[in-house]
């Protein structure tokens, strides 16, 4: 993950699960009352028995003026807008209407406490009110425009039901149709009882005129001209660079995140690209059948949650007959793929490898080498091997494709059939720093990596062999994605050869923090009695991990001694596991949708600019917006 990457994915922390639709109008009803509590001046006081009765009538007529155009937006809203082919739910209508409601009231409460100060009178406040409908009209809109994806005529249609229904009732409690006329015989007999109240209304709404509804109209009209405005010169550099747009992308990650959508999916099949992935499997089995399986295809596990392949690992490990064992791969964010549908076909190329493996008894001791930064475990299978890198104690996250391809073929001029070529992805400081770690073709990293794969292989065909020996050990662990730890808890594998034992340890989980893969290894192999000679610390880099927070690595939340304590005790009754075993490896390749060479990168650069550059030009279309609705309220 580049530092772009990392600002992207760091909005998340903004994002919250949506609150049921029945808590949100809960709220909403609390705060109308209060709100009418304090609007509306009963005249009485609290002492008294009578006043609190109008107290009581004052709540009432809060809940009912404010609060019941806050419950019909939150129940029509979602109805409407599924309707005219929009995709709002019940859940975000009625969050929606409650965040409209907390606007109308805190711009009238403002404007009210301006009126006492300056005696500019209740039109004043009214003047403030029908802003502020307006403006809950205009925010409705580019809520249900990004969500929705309709178009300005459609959405304006769920988007007025809270103005209109607010509207509608000061229409007829303020008796404001008595000063346009006398309505006629029909209205007379039938209707006006219903169209006028205003002997039943507060007598602060006397001061509205029809005029008020006059100015309501224009300045809901300017301020919709404002938020196509708006979305018309935001979404322009998207649909340039990108060919999509960015309602499509605010939608999913939003729908993503605050109820578990797959709608951010459906963006990234636009941005797609074909690509061209190894799948490698090795495959351990004793008499009693297959005892581990280690699956590696070259994709990405990311973005976010279950999105794409987030939460590839846990898929493996269902497929797999023994204890699965899905590592890292050398593949960054742009080989991240773009919908779950994605992982069957990975894992229909991991079965199809995995009927192709041809046994055997031998191996390798493992061993270990090192260029530059890299460090590289190996050790061989047959004709094939495993080589696992890290940079620890040193900072890395990703590994780029190219760098991976390079450096298993590197490793294969030494004379090695196959590769299963792991990014340990095992020290990293979060999302600090300029470029995070991102190890990239051309870097000096880069090239201490293939090196090191390179003096891997050549050591591996002159290592000493013998019969392999193989024992394994899980736990699930009690902690959460939430805490940095995936379903998939943490593994162990240990293997014996000649006399040396070399243990591999895979979490659960997306990098870690520094240091603590240096002392997993120093448990298992320190010490008087070490528990193994060589062992390397893993994580399988699920994302499922990152659905809220962009950094949540292994160690961060959770106590490092307890996860360490944890670690041995698997290494022990792995070792007391170990019997003896065959393996073999095969490679199959498959054809998927990933996000694409800098696609990533690019959508990254495309959504901070709209973060950095969004926000000021919205406050200047407000301003802008709100300066010509003042000169209409001037020169009427």
């Amino acid at each position: 993950m580049t530092a772009t990457q990392s600002d992207l994915a760091g909005l998340s922390r903004f994002i919250f699960r949506a609150p049921s639709w029945y808590t949100s109008l809960t709220f909403a009803i609390l705060i109308a009352a209060m709100a009418g509590v304090g609007a509306f001046d009963s005249g009485e006081s609290m002492q008294t028995w009578r006043g609190l009765f109008f107290i009581g009538k004052d709540a009432w007529e809060g809940i009912f003026f404010i609060g019941v155009p806050t419950v019909v937006a939150a129940v029509g809203t979602s109805g409407v807008d599924r309707y005219v082919g929009g995709t709002l739910t019940p859940n975000r209508s009625s969050l929606l209407a409650l965040v409209c409601e907390i606007i109308i009231v805190t711009i009238v409460t403002i404007a009210a406490t301006i009126s006492v100060f300056t005696g500019l009178g209740q039109r004043f406040v009214f003047d403030a009110l029908v802003v502020a409908l307006a403006s809950v009209f205009a925010f409705r809109l580019l809520v249900v425009m990004a969500v929705s994806r309709s178009s300005l005529l459609v959405a304006a249609i769920p988007a007025s039901l809270q103005t209109l229904a607010a509207a509608v009732l000061l229409f007829i409690y303020s008796g404001t149709l008595t000063f346009l006329s006398d309505g006629g015989p029909i209205l007379n007999a039938y209707l006006r009882p219903y169209l006028v109240r205003a002997d039943r209304a507060p007598a602060e709404l006397s001061a509205i005129s029809p005029d008020h509804f006059v100015l309501l109209g224009v300045t809901c009209v300017i301020y919709a001209l404002g938020v196509y405005t708006f979305i018309v010169v935001v979404d322009r550099p998207w649909r340039r660079s990108l060919g999509v747009s960015v309602l499509d992308f605010i939608r999913g990650f939003i729908g993503h995140l605050a109820e578990g959508s797959r709608e951010l999916e459906e963006f990234f099949e636009q941005l797609g690209e074909e690509a061209i992935v190894p799948v490698t499997v090795l495959s351990f089995r004793s008499s009693a059948g297959e005892k581990a399986r280690f699956i590696l295809p070259m994709i990405h596990p990311g973005p976010m949650g279950e999105i794409g392949g987030g939460n590839f690992p846990e898929r493996v490990a269902s497929r797999s007959d023994g204890l699965a064992f899905p590592p890292h791969a050398t593949a960054g964010h742009d080989f991240n793929l773009v919908t779950e549908r994605e992982v069957d076909t990975i894992l229909e190329a991991a079965d199809a490898a995995h009927e192709q493996i041809e046994y055997g008894s031998e191996a390798t001791q493992s061993i270990q080498v090192q260029s530059g930064e890299a460090k590289m475990l190996g050790q061989g299978f047959g004709d094939d091997a495993v080589l696992v890198s890290t940079y620890a104690p040193n900072f890395a996250d990703d590994v780029e494709y190219a760098v991976g391809l390079s450096a298993a073929t590197e490793a294969r001029t030494a004379g090695i059939e196959n590769v299963l070529l792991v990014d340990a992805h095992n020290s990293n400081n979060g999302l600090d720093g300029p470029d995070l770690g991102h190890i990239t073709p051309g870097s000096k990293r880069s090239f201490d990596m293939i090196t090191a794969a390179g003096l891997g292989g050549e050591a591996l065909t002159s290592a000493n062999r013998g019969d392999l020996s193989m024992g394994v050990a899980w736990d699930e662990t009690e902690w959460v994605p939430r805490e940095g730890i995936g379903p998939l808890g943490i593994r162990v594998a240990v293997t014996e050869v000649a006399g040396q034992t070399t243990a591999y340890v895979l979490i659960d989980g997306n990098n870690m923090e520094p240091g603590l893969r240096d002392d997993i290894v120093s448990d298992l192999t320190g010490g008087e009695n070490p528990l193994a000679d060589v062992a390397e610390a893993m994580t399988t880099d699920t994302h499922i991990v990152n659905t809220v927070e962009a950094d949540n690595q292994v160690g961060a939340a959770i106590d490092q001694g307890e996860i360490r304590e944890l670690i041995v005790e698997l290494t022990r009754e792995a070792l007391a596991d170990v019997e003896p075993v065959e393996a073999g490896m095969a490679v199959e390749r498959a054809e998927v949708t990933v996000f694409g060479n800098d696609r990533t990168e690019t959508l990254a650069s495309h959504a901070n600019a709209v973060v950095a550059m969004g926000g000021a030009f919205a406050v200047s279309v407000t301003l802008a917006a709100m300066a010509v609705s003042i000169l209409i309220f001037l020169f009427t």
